[in-house]
């Protein structure tokens, strides 16, 4: 009777395999006293180990914000980007707050908080530039830029020769040394640069007038999770948290 034993097995582990998993809810969260939350740890100034490796960061802090909100405690698990949404997917995670840009394809499988920081793609040069003022002006001009970026596009599509680069920190240092004219990068990352080296010799001439925007993302099917959230926003808003956290790692609102 062994191989029916067996069978049997089998079927019940594949039966429990096909049932789909239960996202999570906020009656569950509530209950667990644990709002568990998706993050990479390596994204800096969102979400980092700092020099005594703790966990840091500006979606740390909001993360941490919105559980308080929500009368329980944050608990953050890292993972890499690629599988970080789909996490959501099999209940490892209650949301992901690691600057996930609100986007309809997105939409289509998850659910959006409200947006909770905005960022631009804005052009920088440097601060004794006197001949770029505009994306337009960029004709002619050499752009440093990681290639197949949205913003390598726009520098592209403005007339300017592109040099290539691995990222904002390398781009930005071909602008201040002269071997480019300009780089049109994210007023996120611009923020946080001069925030930790305010005399650097760069300024921003020109942005775009859209934001992209990113929100907390959850599974879908949660309305009383999403609510909660949003409500939570809306608190450290209004009582001054979000600015007090917006104010230590950019230096002003970055809401939109």
């Amino acid at each position: 009777m062994k191989w029916f034993t067996s069978l049997v097995a089998a079927g019940a582990l594949g039966l429990l395999a096909a049932l789909p998993v239960q996202a999570a809810s906020l009656d569950k969260i509530k209950e667990a006293g644990v709002f568990r939350i998706g993050t990479e740890g390596t994204y800096a100034p969102f979400t980092y180990h700092d020099s005594s490796n703790q966990l840091v960061g500006f979606d740390v802090e909001i993360g941490r914000a919105i559980a308080e909100k929500l009368g329980v405690k944050a608990q953050f698990l890292e993972g890499k980007w690629d599988g970080l949404i789909a996490g959501l997917d099999g209940d490892r995670y209650d949301a992901v707050i690691n600057q996930v840009g609100i986007t309809e394809a997105r939409k289509k499988k998850y659910d959006f908080s409200d947006p909770y920081i905005a960022s631009k793609a804005v052009l920088i040069v440097r601060g004794d530039n006197s001949e770029i003022h505009g994306f337009a002006d960029l004709k002619g001009k050499k752009s440093a830029q990681t290639l197949t970026s949205n913003f390598g596009k726009l520098a592209e599509q403005s007339g300017a020769e592109l040099v290539g680069t691995d990222g904002f920190d390398q781009s930005i240092q071909l602008v201040l040394n002269g071997r480019a004219d300009a780089t049109i990068n994210d007023s996120l990352s611009f923020l946080d640069f001069k925030k930790h080296k305010p005399d650097a010799n760069v300024k921003i001439v020109a942005q775009e007038a859209n934001a992209d925007h990113s929100g907390v993302i959850i599974a879908k099917g949660e309305p009383k999770l999403l609510a909660a959230i949003n409500k939570a926003l809306a608190d450290i808003k209004a009582d001054g948290t979000y600015q007090k956290i917006a104010d230590k790692y950019f230096g002003q609102d970055v809401s939109n």
